[in-house]
């Protein structure tokens, strides 16, 4: 018998699906059966999630709270939802602000890129050089105005926010400030959130 597989054992194999010659579309992110949760879809390839640590559930928490507490009305914050940016990438921000309109089913599993004001990472291991330099970009040249990179404060163990402006002329981020204790800016409205509180979650 050997080498011979069953099909008993043949039908626990998971099936990955063969990319098409070109790369998968937005459209196959939310049709191809069974992906991971949080799936992202990058230049054409799907790319998986690895297991979150605590800080990047504690982080998404404290910053989705700190967002809605001085929220205008026309907003909406939502957590790990895809944003299209073109047919070839729908990266999952893990907190974005939308404007309010852009909700319109509650069962929607999707925002557009025109109605995100701010997409915020927040770095994991497995998604670093991503989360640092590829997704940026695709935010940046799809216009999104705001985009928050957090990282881990090695020695506390607390957030660091990094801070970037859509500049329109280069459709490329600006590096306008780095927050440690407590992230204080105007931009895309009022935010002040004492990153602190971290410790009592």
């Amino acid at each position: 018998m050997g080498g011979t597989m069953t099909a008993e054992s043949a039908k626990h194999r998971v099936q990955w699906p063969v990319p098409p010659q070109d790369g998968y579309t937005v459209d196959d992110l939310f049709t191809l059966p069974d992906l991971p949760p949080h799936t992202e879809l990058i230049d054409g390839s799907l790319v998986f999630v690895g297991p979150q640590r605590y800080f990047h559930f504690a982080t998404i928490d404290l910053l989705v709270t700190g967002l809605r507490s001085t929220m205008p009305s026309d907003f909406k914050v939502a957590r790990e939802m895809t944003v299209v940016l073109d047919r070839r990438n729908g990266p999952e921000p893990d907190i974005c602000v939308v404007r309010k309109e852009a909700l319109v089913d509650r069962r929607q599993t999707r925002f557009e890129a025109a109605d995100v004001l701010l997409a915020v990472e927040v770095i994991s291991p497995d998604s670093e050089s991503r989360d640092r330099t590829t997704k940026p970009q695709k935010y940046a040249a799809a216009g999104i105005g705001n985009f928050w990179r957090v990282e881990m404060n090695d020695a506390d163990g607390r957030p660091v926010v990094h801070v970037y402006e859509l500049d329109p002329l280069t459709r490329a981020y600006v590096h306008t400030g780095m927050y440690r204790d407590r992230i204080k800016v105007d931009k895309p409205y009022p935010i002040d959130i004492d990153l602190t509180e971290i410790d009592n979650l």
